[in-house]
């Protein structure tokens, strides 16, 4: 079994547990209590200019722990004042030390809006993710069959949250070119070996259906990199680890951020 496999599997045995312990009409009454109160993911991401998803991650399987003494409302707010165009928070608690108290955090103390990062395999971390103030969902192509995946984009998207729709090979770029995709993640990062490679992006960008959002994903540190991706044509890129690991973190943000 590999990485991805390993957390998938537990994934889906904690969301058992979880709906155990909180009914679907327990989230469905708190999802209605938020009603129409979201904030914009994707156009965040289309606005002119490269624009930067700052992520909260305090740990992962290939890194370890990275930043676990820092509070998530001066990281977040550090993103913000740094120029952030959205916040990715991971959720996900074994592998990568997150939580949904953390999404919902991260709402009250930021204006930007936010990717709940986790392993999503049921429409129930759908209505988890509304209810704790996600404005946008990760949907891995990797992780799941495509009769799950495109149900779970169907129903993200009725919903009201908007989809990353993450791909790391041209097979699962073509799956999720098939689903009509608006916003497409390619990961540098292939999950079942935690081996990056940095072409990935550009191998993949021209396959890219022309109307969906690019967003690049994993390995990448410096606005050198982010400049040559802009100027291929990506749309946004999720940079957690360079950033978090930063002692300045709102300053770091501002390098990748500011215009050229």
């Amino acid at each position: 079994m590999n990485v991805l496999e390993r957390i998938v599997a537990a994934t889906r045995e904690e969301v058992a547990r979880r709906r155990r312990a909180r009914p679907e009409l327990d989230l469905e009454a708190a999802v209605k209590q938020r009603g129409d109160d979201f904030r914009a993911f994707a156009e965040a991401l289309a606005r002119p200019g490269l624009s930067v998803i700052a992520e909260h991650k305090r740990r992962s399987p290939s890194a370890g722990p990275i930043r676990e003494d820092l509070m998530l409302q001066d990281v977040v707010q550090a993103y913000e004042r740094g120029g952030a165009a959205a916040l990715s928070i991971l959720t996900e608690g074994p592998s990568f030390g997150g939580s949904l108290e953390d999404l919902s955090a991260a709402r009250r103390v930021s204006s930007l809006p936010l990717l709940r990062k986790d392993f999503i395999v049921d429409s129930y971390q759908l209505l988890e993710a509304l209810a704790a103030g996600a404005d946008a969902v990760l949907l891995i192509v990797a992780a799941l069959e495509p009769e799950e995946l495109a149900r779970l984009h169907e129903e993200a998207t009725r919903l009201g949250l908007a989809a990353l729709v993450e791909v790391h090979d041209a097979a699962e770029l073509e799956t999720a070119a098939g689903l009509g995709a608006p916003i497409i993640g390619i990961n540098n990062r292939d999950l079942t070996t935690l081996e990056v490679n940095p072409r990935t992006t550009f191998e993949l960008l021209p396959r890219v259906p022309a109307m969906a959002t690019v967003v690049a994903e994993s390995g990448l540190r410096t606005r050198s990199e982010l400049d040559r991706l802009a100027e291929a044509g990506l749309d946004a890129v999720l940079i957690g680890e360079a950033l978090m690991r930063s002692t300045d973190i709102e300053r770091a943000c501002r390098r990748l951020t500011a215009p050229v």
